[in-house]
């Protein structure tokens, strides 16, 4: 840290002990725009409105697969894999490359169990046909995923408790 010894007001050489806190600021700053810029990246997702009902709080792991569907105006079903939209026969290979690797992972068929088998979490949007859930749902089910759930909200004010 430096200090300045300028002329003081009584003509004696005085340290002066002031911080310059421009760099400071200027850090700051810099930070709150990176921050400001990054936070949209990172939170995305598929706008949809989900169905309020009650529900048991999930455990979300790395190794789970995050789909979303919803129709369009014309009554066509869309699948989301995260945000990338994917085809049906997309979403059978995507999803058997998926679950391979997750065994390869733990050492083999052998190795899976129930809790460390990966499931399927599917959002579906509440004015969507049954007929594209439904799709979705066999989909993975024909991929190999034995374990495949329905992500909703529960209504508003009401809380809920773990069993």
């Amino acid at each position: 840290m430096a200090m300045s010894a300028g002329p003081s007001e009584g003509g004696e050489d005085a340290p002066m002990s002031d911080i310059n806190t421009t760099p400071l600021v200027d850090v700051m700053l810099v930070l709150l725009i990176i921050f400001l810029i990054t936070v949209p990246v990172v939170i995305q997702a598929v706008p949809m409105k989900l169905p309020n009902v009650r529900y048991e709080p999930t455990t979300t792991k790395p190794e789970n697969v995050s789909l979303s569907v919803k129709a369009d105006k014309a009554g066509n079903c869309l699948v989301y894999w995260q945000v990338q939209k994917v085809s049906a026969d997309q979403l059978l290979d995507m999803a058997a490359k998926k679950l391979k690797l997750e065994v390869d992972k733990l050492g083999g068929p052998d190795k899976v169990t129930d809790e460390t088998m990966p499931e399927a979490h599917i959002r579906g949007d509440v004015n969507t046909p049954y007929k594209c859930i439904g799709g979705a749902v066999f989909t993975m089910q024909r991929a190999g995923f034995a374990r495949v759930g329905f992500i909703s909200e529960p209504p508003p004010g009401e809380t809920t408790t773990r069993l």
